[in-house]
C-alpha cells in the first residue's frame, strides 16, 4: 500500500507534544481551514476505542467518514483508522519521538489505498499523494505554531475562560485553540446549557451568576452579524442593542460576582475609526462618525461597571478578518477564482484586515498580558488599499482582476452599509499590541492568504 510520511521537529517535549493530541480542541485545530468538515459525532479521546465521526465536503457531495482509535500508548503512540470513508484502507500512525533538550519529532505515517484498485491509484495515486502532501504541511506548522504559543504563557498555567459567541468564525477557532492549550473553556450560551455551558440571555438581562464565579478570564464576541444584509432603522438598532445591551448586563454581572474574573476581553471593531481615507490612525485617535462608530463608541462604553470594578478590560479592535471559512474572504473567492473579480469602487479605500490566526493569538495575549488594557487594535502591520489588495489576490489565486465594481453598483446594492464597510476604510495601525512585543503569524496579506487556502508559500 502507498505510505504518506512527514517528520518535524517541534519546540515542546514529546510528552507535552503528546498531551496537546489528547486535549480537546486539538483535531479541531488540525482540521484544514480550505475543507469544509462537519463532525456528526464522537466519543471518547485518542485513546483505544474512541471514535470519531464526521462529513467532508467535496464539490457538490458530503462523504461520510467514520474513524476509530485502536493503538494507544503515550507518551509515543497513538493510531487511527478508517472505518468507513472516501479510502479502501487507511491507518494513520502518529509518533512523539524524543528529540533531547526538551524538544521532540512529530513524525506521522499515514499508509493508504485507494478505492478501484490498480485503476484507481493510476488514476488517483498522484492527486492523493499531492493532497496528504499539503494536509500534512498544514498540521504540522499549525502544531509547531500552537504550541509555541502555549509556551510563551506557560507560566500562567491553566485558566478558566468563560466565552460568549463560542460557536462563531473567532469564537470556534479560539475556543479549540484555548482548549488545546490545556485551558477549560465555557460557553455561554442563550440556549438550555449542556456540560461545560452557562446561560445567559442579554436580550432579558438574566446570566446565572453562579456558573459565572471563580473564572480566570471572559472573553466577549457576541453580536449579530453587521454585514448580513442591507440595514434599516430597525437593523441598525438591532445591531446597536446587540452589541451594546449584551456588553452591558455581561459587565454588570460580572462586577456583581464575589470572585470576578482578573480579564474580560470584549470585541470592538475597527469601525470606531469611521472612514478616514489614507489617515493612519491608532488606539490615540479620535472616534470617527457614521453610524459604526457610534455603535463602537457605546459598544466599548457599556463595559464601564467591569472596569470600575478592577475587572481588567481590553477592546480589541478589530478588522477584517481572512478566513476561508466564512467572513469576507469565501465572498471574494467566487468571482476571483472565475476571473471576475476587481477592485471596488475606486480602490483608494484602505483595508486594514488581520488573518483569522493571528486574530486568535492577539485575544490569547489579551487574556494572558496582564500590561494590555483599554483599547487595542486586532489589525495586521500591513494595511493595504482595496486595489492593492485586490492585486495580491488576483496574484495568489493567478487570476486576472479586470472587472471592478463601480461604486454607485455597490451602493444600489447594499445601501449604507456598502458605503461604511466596502467603501470605507482607514488605514489602522496595531500600536498597543507593537508596543507589548506582539509577533504576527503571518503579516503581510500574500502569506495570510496562502496559509488560510492551504497554498505554497510564494
Amino acid at each position: 500500500m502507498p505510505l504518506h510520511e512527514a517528520r518535524s521537529a517541534m519546540p515542546v517535549s514529546r510528552e507535552e507534544l503528546f498531551a496537546w493530541h489528547s486535549r480537546p480542541g486539538a483535531f479541531d485545530r488540525l482540521a484544514p481551514p480550505w475543507e469544509t468538515l462537519r463532525v456528526i459525532e464522537r466519543g471518547g479521546g485518542i485513546e483505544a476505542g474512541g471514535f470519531l465521526h464526521m462529513a467532508l465536503k467535496k464539490g457538490p457531495l458530503w462523504l461520510r467518514w467514520d474513524a476509530e482509535h485502536t493503538d494507544y500508548d503515550p507518551p509515543g503512540r497513538f493510531v487511527d483508522r478508517q472505518v468507513r470513508g472516501p479510502f479502501a484502507e487507511w491507518v494513520h500512525e502518529h509518533l512523539c519521538l524524543e528529540s533531547g533538550g526538551g524538544r521532540s519529532e512529530l513524525h506521522d505515517r499515514v499508509t493508504y489505498r485507494l478505492p478501484g484498485g490498480a485503476l484507481g491509484q493510476a488514476l488517483g495515486g498522484a492527486k492523493a499523494s499531492r493532497d496528504l502532501r499539503r494536509l500534512f504541511a498544514f498540521r504540522h506548522a499549525r502544531t509547531r505554531r500552537d504550541l509555541e504559543r502555549h509556551a510563551a504563557f506557560a507560566d500562567r498555567g491553566s485558566l478558566r475562560i468563560a466565552v460568549t459567541g463560542a460557536s462563531g468564525l473567532v469564537g470556534s477557532a479560539l475556543t479549540a485553540f484555548l482548549r488545546g492549550g490545556g485551558h477549560e473553556v465555557v460557553r455561554l450560551v442563550r440556549r438550555e446549557p449542556r456540560e461545560g455551558e452557562v446561560r445567559w440571555d442579554p436580550s432579558s438581562g438574566v446570566a446565572d451568576r453562579a456558573g459565572l464565579e471563580g473564572l480566570d478570564a471572559v472573553v466577549h464576541l457576541a453580536g449579530e452579524n453587521i454585514a448580513s444584509g442591507r440595514w434599516n432603522a430597525a437593523r441598525k438598532e438591532s445591531i446597536r442593542r446587540s452589541r451594546v445591551e449584551g456588553t452591558r448586563v455581561l459587565s454588570e454581572c460580572l462586577a456583581s460576582l464575589n470572585s470576578p474574573p482578573g480579564v474580560l476581553v470584549s470585541a470592538s471593531a475597527i469601525g470606531y475609526y469611521g472612514n478616514r481615507g489614507d489617515e493612519t490612525v491608532d488606539e490615540a485617535s479620535a472616534p470617527g462618525e457614521g453610524f459604526l462608530a457610534d455603535v463602537c463608541r457605546e459598544w466599548e462604553a457599556a463595559a464601564e461597571a467591569a472596569r470600575h470594578a478592577g475587572i481588567r478590560v481590553v477592546h480589541l479592535r478589530i478588522g477584517v478578518v481572512m478566513a476561508a471559512k466564512g467572513g469576507a474572504l469565501p465572498r471574494m473567492l467566487t468571482p476571483f477564482r472565475l476571473g471576475l473579480g476587481g477592485r471596488l469602487g475606486s480602490g483608494r479605500q484602505v483595508m486594514s484586515w488581520i488573518g483569522l490566526d493571528d486574530l486568535v493569538g492577539v485575544f490569547q495575549r489579551a487574556i494572558m498580558d496582564e500590561g494590555l488594557s483599554g483599547p487595542a487594535n486586532a489589525v495586521a502591520p500591513g494595511a493595504l488599499t482595496n486595489a492593492e489588495f485586490t492585486k495580491v489576490l488576483a496574484k495568489v489565486l493567478r487570476r486576472p482582476a479586470l472587472f471592478p465594481a463601480p461604486a454607485q453598483a455597490i451602493r444600489l446594492a447594499a445601501g449604507e452599509m456598502g458605503e461604511a464597510l466596502l467603501l470605507g476604510g482607514a488605514r489602522v495601525v496595531p500600536r498597543a499590541l507593537q508596543g507589548a512585543g506582539h509577533a504576527f503569524l503571518t503579516p503581510d496579506l500574500e502569506s495570510a492568504l496562502r496559509w488560510e487556502m492551504g497554498l505554497p508559500q510564494g
